[in-house]
């Protein structure tokens, strides 16, 4: 089959939306997924900046959400028609997935940024002919088609606004996997939030929503009055004594702090701001060594690195769309929609931080309609 997909043809070029051949249907385990929205996320854009080891041309995207068309054998779990969100890529078997740790796969980087599964990779091809990398995070979802692993896919209530849902794959449900899951926090207990980005907003709405206190840090005004809106204490990044800033708001400093900024100065200031036993979570990917000030992680403060949420995608996607639809976590006021066709305006965008989190739709929906998709789905929020 033939369709459009926005193609990636070198690290400095810009995308090109072109046709794209699919030549063999979905194999066993499989989906075809037609793509009613895909979220935009930075670890798309940081192919650029991965100094080769991401294979292109590829076609990139993987918070794609959509409606099943077609499934290869009798296991997937799917059916035609059924409305699916498509998340991270794994293997299923090593320990890690065993133990209902996805998030965590021994093949977790191969699979997902470093070329993907290998089993019949040359079916995909541009118009040409010419071999495209092998699926990006098991999707390439910056397509009006998608051939994914059932693995992947989480069904969703149908009655949701779809082209919307596809950042609770990744950006969303990391930021808010990090507060659910790996923090636990509840009512009473304190966050500091660094980067109030999709990541970092996603963690603060899931904390309000969980009754907790939360400081959100950013250099951007605009990010810090959407924190503000969704329940969060607003600080500029620049402030001066930072962590004591926080500590006076917190009573004492906070139990927990989440990084999304990879910041060095901000790593430290989130571990001063700590109290004792505090735990920070890092969720961006560092490229240099962290240089930790003296004193930082004294009095049984510690670090540690969170992968995509620690989430069990299954598990934690339909608890994010139940709370939307309760109105306690309004994850769709800060998407903004693109036509798949304006994709490098969407990413320009992005890197200039005039939209917190873009969502391409192939059939270049407006947002009016999608909000009146959301209104009829009964969420108000």
């Amino acid at each position: 089959m033939r369709f459009h997909a926005a193609v990636l043809r070198s690290y400095e070029s810009r995308f090109a939306v072109e046709e794209v051949i699919l030549h063999t249907g979905p194999a066993d385990g499989e989906i075809l997924v037609r793509i009613a929205g895909c979220g935009m996320c930075r670890t798309d854009l940081a192919v650029r900046r991965s100094a080769g080891r991401s294979p292109l041309p590829a076609v990139l995207g993987h918070e794609g959400a959509g409606v099943v068309v077609r499934t290869g054998g009798q296991d997937t779990g799917l059916s035609p028609g059924d409305h699916v969100v498509l998340s991270f890529d794994s293997c299923g078997h090593c320990r890690n997935c065993r133990g209902a740790a996805p998030a965590y796969c021994d093949d977790f980087a191969s699979l997902n940024l470093f070329g993907g599964r290998k089993e019949n990779a040359a079916r995909f091809t541009d118009a040409a002919g010419g071999a495209l990398a092998p699926r990006w995070f098991g999707q390439s979802s910056f397509a009006e088609y998608a051939l994914v692993p059932a693995r992947n896919a989480v069904r969703v209530d149908p009655s949701l606004p779809i082209e919307l849902l596809g950042p609770l794959g990744c950006g969303f449900l990391t930021g808010a996997g990090a507060v659910l899951n790996v923090f636990g926090v509840g009512p009473g207990a304190t966050l500091a939030v660094f980067g109030a980005g999709a990541v970092g907003l996603a963690a603060v709405m899931a904390a309000t929503a969980s009754g907790a206190v939360t400081v959100a840090v950013d250099r951007y005004p605009e990010r810090l009055a959407l924190a503000e809106r969704f329940g969060a204490i607003p600080l500029p990044a620049a402030s001066a004594g930072l962590p004591d800033r926080i500590q006076r708001l917190t009573d004492g400093g906070t139990q927990y702090a989440l990084d999304t900024t990879g910041s060095a100065r901000l790593i430290n200031d989130a571990l001063r701001a700590l109290r004792p036993t505090g735990h920070l979570g890092l969720v961006a990917r560092l490229h240099t060594a962290l240089p930790l000030e003296p004193g930082t992680l004294d009095r049984g403060r510690r670090i540690s690195h969170i992968c995509a949420g620690d989430a069990v995608p299954g598990v934690l996607i339909p608890r994010l769309t139940g709370l939307w639809q309760a109105g306690r976590f309004p994850f769709d006021q800060l998407i903004r929609t693109y036509p798949l066709a304006d994709i490098n305006e969407a990413e320009a965008h992005c890197d200039a931080g005039r939209v917190v989190k873009p969502v391409l739709v192939p059939e270049g929906k407006p947002m009016s309609e999608a909000c009146a998709a959301a209104s009829s789905s009964g969420y108000s929020g």
